[in-house]
């Protein structure tokens, strides 16, 4: 147990759910928690990841996260951006005096193949469209010029979100989902399937395993299972809205992104794959092959990217944690290691996304958010209170006081959720988001 846990203090950065139940857990415990979140609004992926049309299940989770601000050992600052390029430097947070810095931010970066053609107007990252159609700023400001063949480049439950959007709001002619690999391996779950499953081309689909079959009983794969599972969402799918259609192709790796005259997309280049067995896991092999997949709009959906301008140690797309930490949970180290300087980096510790790319379900990012937080009340448990822990909050908000910029406070989110309900009264609807942050802050009375 620590003695006058009132005298320690943590920072949290990153609002998400593993940011907050992490707070949560932290002030329950008597440790006071300055959190400090890149958007105005807390919630993370829950608030702009989760499709918006899921009204039932982002509204009880909004009351979960209210109820945690409200607690009075949490103080929330959004609208700051933490980074080496940011507002506040990891750095800087360390050398105000705080005992502990728990990061558990998102994924702050987008993860692209570096193809030719990258740059042409009409390629897209999804996560950059859910962020826009969930309506986060400045994505939610930003011109997507989507076209009538859309080639998703994925085959997991990202790719489902963005043919939702095309398939059922944009109502786009063709949905191409490109995958390296065959039918069998697929990443996606039939419930995510089953929003846009009537859409399926069932023929074309038919024809595609027909074409890989050759190439999955080499490996002992079997394409029926792959169909079955597919179908396996007819049942319960929604009514389709549109007549989109959507079609795999399967064992195809993207190559190049063709353009046109005027710097438009039109045409996704794609080199034969085979699958080949190494090591006992089934791979994919490039064939040599080329040929294109029409196309006048192409989105990757395979994943993000830490930022490797965060002020963190980066290795193979993570940030690096202590192979033998000092405070484990549950066997798992939440501590972060400089690899250069071949030791720890002291007070620093990750959570969430931040320790480990997870599926995204919320479920799992609050359960390591606590994790993280328990790794750091083991840490505290062995230091002395602050001597003067409210000249280090004072350090904090001075800095954040010559910003020149809107800092939110919790005053300020109270003031933002009666603004939004009562324009979607006045609007006559379910619910109601400001879509940049100049009108949040406009509802916030923030200069």
């Amino acid at each position: 147990m620590m003695e006058n846990p009132g005298n320690h203090l943590v920072v949290v950065i990153g609002a998400g759910p593993a940011g907050l139940f992490a707070s949560k857990q932290l002030v329950t415990q008597g440790v006071p928690v300055m959190l400090l979140n890149r958007d105005v609004k807390p919630g993370g992926l829950a608030e702009y990841g989760i499709y918006y049309d899921k009204l039932k299940m982002k509204e009880g989770l909004r009351k979960q996260f209210r109820q945690i601000l409200e607690l009075p050992g949490i103080d929330y600052y959004g609208n700051v951006v933490v980074g080496e390029k940011g507002d506040v430097s990891l750095a800087a947070l360390r050398a105000m005096g705080f005992q502990a810095l728990l990061v558990t931010v998102g994924a702050q970066g987008t993860k692209w193949l570096g193809l030719p053609g990258e740059e042409l107007d009409g390629v897209y990252h999804a996560k950059d469209l859910v962020y826009h159609y969930n309506l986060l700023p400045p994505y939610s400001q930003r011109e997507f010029h989507i076209g009538k063949r859309v080639a998703l480049i994925g085959a997991g439950n990202v790719m489902l979100d963005i043919a939702h959007w095309l398939v059922r709001d944009l109502q786009v002619d063709e949905v191409v989902v490109v995958a390296r690999r065959g039918p069998n391996e697929v990443k996606f779950t039939k419930k995510e399937l089953e929003i846009v499953a009537r859409n399926l081309d069932l023929a074309a689909l038919d024809a595609e395993l027909e074409r890989v079959r050759p190439t999955a009983d080499a490996v002992g794969q079997a394409v029926y299972e792959a169909r079955d599972f597919m179908l396996s969402a007819l049942p319960k799918a929604l009514e389709p809205v549109s007549a989109t259609r959507i079609r795999f192709d399967f064992l195809a790796s993207p190559r190049r992104i063709l353009g046109d005259e005027h710097g438009k997309v039109r045409g996704l280049e794609v080199e034969d794959t085979t699958l080949i067995c190494s090591e006992g896991e089934v791979q994919a092999k490039r064939l040599g092959p080329m040929r294109v997949v029409d196309a006048d709009t192409v989105i990757f959906c395979i994943g993000d990217r830490v930022d490797e301008t965060f002020g963190l140690p980066v290795r193979w797309n993570a940030f690096v944690k202590h192979a033998q930490p000092r405070f484990p949970v549950d066997g798992l180290s939440y501590e972060v290691y400089d690899p250069e300087m071949g030791r720890p980096l002291v007070r620093v510790f990750v959570a969430g996304w931040s320790r480990e790319a997870s599926s995204g379900l919320v479920g799992v990012a609050r359960k390591d958010g606590e994790n993280g937080a328990d790794a750091v009340l083991k840490y505290l448990a062995g230091l002395p209170g602050l001597r003067a822990p409210q000249e280090v909050r004072g350090n904090l908000q001075a800095h954040l006081a010559r910003l020149g910029k809107p800092v939110v406070r919790k005053e300020h989110l109270w003031l933002l959720e009666q603004a939004e309900r009562a324009e979607a009264e006045r609007r006559g609807v379910e619910t109601f988001k400001y879509g940049n942050n100049a009108a949040m802050f406009a509802a916030m009375h923030l200069g």
